[in-house]
Formats: C-alpha cells, structure tokens, sequence
C-alpha cells in the first residue's frame, strides 16, 4: 500500500493526514508536542487553536463562507469538526476550542491509515512528503526546507488575544449584542471619549514584548496587535476593533464613543475573548490596560495574550498551484509555512496537499481546483503572485473573478455578485473534485438559479 509522510498535527497537518488517508494511502504523522513545545501552545492536542476561535464568517456574502462550504462538500475534516464544536458567535463559525482540539486528535489518532509519531523532525524525509510543520517551525526543520527550495525563509510576528473569566465581567455595564441587533453572542464593553483616551494613552505606554538583536518585527497586518494599531493614531482602533457603529448602548440608547468587544470561548461561556486584542503586552501591564476597559475593571485573565515568530515561505517562488515544491515535487506545503494566514486556509491547503500526495503516491497526476472557486484561487494566488515583499494570504473575493455582466448593466453592486460567485465557484469546485475520484455533497445554496434577481427592481 503506498505511504506518504506527515510533518506536523496542527489545523494543515491533521487535515492533510485525513484527506491522504481517505484516498486509501497510509500516512506517518510526525508531531513533536508534547515532548518539545511551542511558546504558543498549551497541550499535545491536535489543530490546536492558539489565537482566535473563529474560522470566519459563513453564508454565501461571506469569502470563509464559500471555503467552508467547498470544504463541507467534500467531507473536510476541520470544518466537520468545527460544526460539531461550534459555539455561538452570530455570523461567524467559532468553536470551543478544547471540544475542537480533542475531536480531531481523537478522528487523526482512530484512522486505521495514520501512524502518529511523537517525534521532531529536523529534515526533511525522502519520498513523498506534506510539511505542514505550521508558523512555528523549528529552526532545523526551517533551515532545510529553505536549503531545498533554495529560497530564504520569511518570518512575521503573530499574536493571541487575552481570555476573560465571564464571572468577572460587569454586565451592569457591558451588554449582549451583535451589530444593528443581527445577535446576541457578544459581549460589549462601552467607552465614553474620556474612558477611550485613558484607555489608549496606558496602550501607549504600556511595556511590549522585546525581541533579541537578530529578530525583526514585521506584523502580518490581518493579526496586528492593538497596541500597533494604537501607533497608528488615538482614532486608529475607534475605526478598526472598537467600531462603536450598530451597537446601541441600552443605557443611553446610543451609540458609545467606542466599544471593547468579546466572544464566547467555550461552550458553556464561562471564557470569552477580546476580539481585535491581540496583544504582546508583558502580562503584567496587559492586566492593566485590560482593567481600563469599562465593565473590565475586575477582569480576571485566565489565558494572557502572547506574541510569538511566524515562518512562511515566499510561496509564489517555490511553490506550484498543486501545493508541490517547484524543486521537488514530491514535496508538498501546507498551511501558515505554505503563505497562507488563518485557521480554515491552512485547513483548506493542508486537504488539498494531502489529497495530491495520496494521488501522486499511487501514480496520478495532482491537480489544483478551478480559479473560480475559493480554494483554487488562493492556491493560484500562492503560485503567482509578484515575489516581491510577498506577505501570507487570507481568503478574500479579489481572489475569485467577477459573473460575466449581463448586457446593458455597466457594474455589479456586492449583494447581487457575491452570490453568484459563491454559487459558481462552489458547482466548479464539485465538478472538479468529482473528476479526482471524490464523492461531493453540495448544498442547497449551489443548485439555486444562476442568476439573483436584482434588489432594487424586487423592492
């Protein structure tokens, strides 16, 4: 039966392990936690989430909503895992984190295909092999990866946000709600302009994380820490993360100067996080300016947010659409290493790899989906975009091109494409994925009429 190898069990290795496994092939697992650990993570768990709880928002407006629908269509095992651990969060999928984690260690360690090796690797292996060794790769795996590609390795600087006992939270002056009244799965914490400008002035000050001589700060711009956002101007976060709009102050019937909001953490909601606070403050100081936030001041903090080095690949000089190493192309990258940014893309890369190294193990050709679907065109944008100053890649629409337009219309509005796109995108992503031998489920939203009808002339 062939094999291939597994480099690394977090959201891309666990993925890539299942979907290799699926097609039939064996797979050795390679995870060095918990004997060596990251200054990230907290257990030996797999796909464990060391920032946000959120794998982005769903529905068909939304670009994470069109990668987790092609990922539920072809049985992708992260965001089944996240639909079974999901908590409430409005629009958004979030998950308790812990539930998450131990279903996916618990579906990687019972596959009958996969072998976990709790080991390092410091080289990489002969034969076919996935490395999805994640954004904390060690040093000596790191080294000859960039020896193989022949390409320098790339690092930025990432960060978690505080988590919050909910006990401790004044709900006499925090509210449940979600924007212009869509839910109520978030906390609010509101600001009068005085409260905002103490609250940013201690941001300020406040002692951050010092990196030695040899490590340069480059922030990846879709996890800035608040206190860099703070250095962009006093307004900065008031326009960002603390975006008072759509929330009416239920004590004022207004709304606030600004807001400081949570979202559930686990199931049962005793933990909730700041959402946009990822921080690098040292932790004493963080309590500090945590406690300034109204309905914080007696905030208990039971995980600190920590900052820590990322390492990515400069993708579009190494790698190919397949996820193959243009230097050896029985090599396979997936996930934060591979240049991508978030949970559900490093998912998303980590089942495409796996799925090409089974196909190449058994003598196929890879192959990489239809630009037109949300997964194709990331790994398209991988493959080609300008090398130059390359940073990692959230999914967004610009990846995806634009309906036709019918004649006589000069533009598309958003409401009216967004749909279309996801539709089209997601009927291309089945076709293509039934020609690679895999059984697909499309949801109902794809099998609905190509075209939207216009919402102005349907009133």
């Amino acid at each position: 039966m062939p094999e291939i190898t597994v480099i690394g069990a977090g959201l891309a290795g666990s993925e890539a392990a299942l979907s290799a496994a699926s097609q039939g092939v064996r797979v050795r697992l390679y995870e060095m936690r918990p004997h060596r650990m990251t200054p990230a993570h907290r257990s030996g768990d797999f796909a464990e989430l060391v920032c946000s709880t959120s794998l982005g928002g769903e529905g068909e407006m939304q670009s994470k909503g069109m990668l987790q629908a092609e990922l539920r269509s072809v049985g992708g095992a992260i965001v089944g895992a996240a639909d079974e651990s999901r908590v409430p969060a409005g629009n958004a999928l979030a998950v308790d984190r812990d539930a998450f984690s131990a279903r996916v260690t618990e579906r990687v360690r019972s596959h009958p295909l996969i072998t976990v090796v709790e080991e390092e690797v410091q080289q990489v292996p002969e034969g076919i092999c996935v490395i999805a060794s994640g954004p904390l790769t060690s040093d000596a795996l790191a080294e000859d990866v960039a020896r193989l590609t022949g390409s320098e390795r790339l690092s930025f600087y990432d960060a978690a946000a505080p988590v919050i006992d909910a006990a401790s939270i004044d709900m006499s002056v925090a509210w449940r709600a979600g924007r212009y009244d869509q839910s109520a799965d978030y906390i609010n914490c509101p600001f009068t302009k005085e409260e905002y400008l103490r609250f940013i002035g201690a941001l300020e000050t406040a002692r951050t994380h010092t990196p030695h001589d040899w490590e340069k700060l480059e922030f990846f711009e879709g996890c800035m820490p608040i206190e860099e956002i703070a250095r962009r101007g006093p307004d900065t976060p008031r326009f960002g993360p603390m975006s008072p709009k759509g929330l009416d102050d239920p004590r004022t019937g207004r709304w606030p100067y600004a807001v400081a909001q949570l979202r559930q953490e686990d199931a049962e909601g005793r933990m909730w996080s700041l959402v946009g606070f990822q921080t690098g403050l040292k932790w004493g100081d963080q309590k500090d300016v945590v406690q300034l936030i109204p309905g914080l001041e007696n905030a208990e903090i039971v995980r600190y947010g920590v900052m820590h080095r990322n390492t990515y690949l400069n993708a579009p000089a190494v790698l190919q659409e397949t996820l193959q190493l243009r230097a050896d192309p029985q090599k396979f990258v997936a996930g934060v290493l591979a240049g991508t940014e978030g949970y559900l893309e490093s998912a998303a890369t980590g089942w495409l790899a796996g799925l090409n190294a089974a196909r190449l193990a058994q003598g196929l050709a890879p192959s990489a989906p239809p630009h037109t679907s949300m997964l194709g065109g990331l790994v398209h944008y991988l493959a080609s975009a300008n090398p130059g100053g390359f940073q990692p890649m959230n999914v967004n629409w610009a990846l995806v091109p634009d309906p036709e337009l019918p004649a006589g219309k000069r533009k598309w509005g958003k409401r009216e494409k967004r749909p279309l796109m996801f539709r089209a995108g997601l009927q291309d992503f089945g076709t293509w994925a039934e020609t690679q031998g895999l059984a697909v489920t499309l949801p109902a939203a794809a099998q609905a009429p190509e075209q939207m009808p216009d919402p102005v002339a349907a009133g």
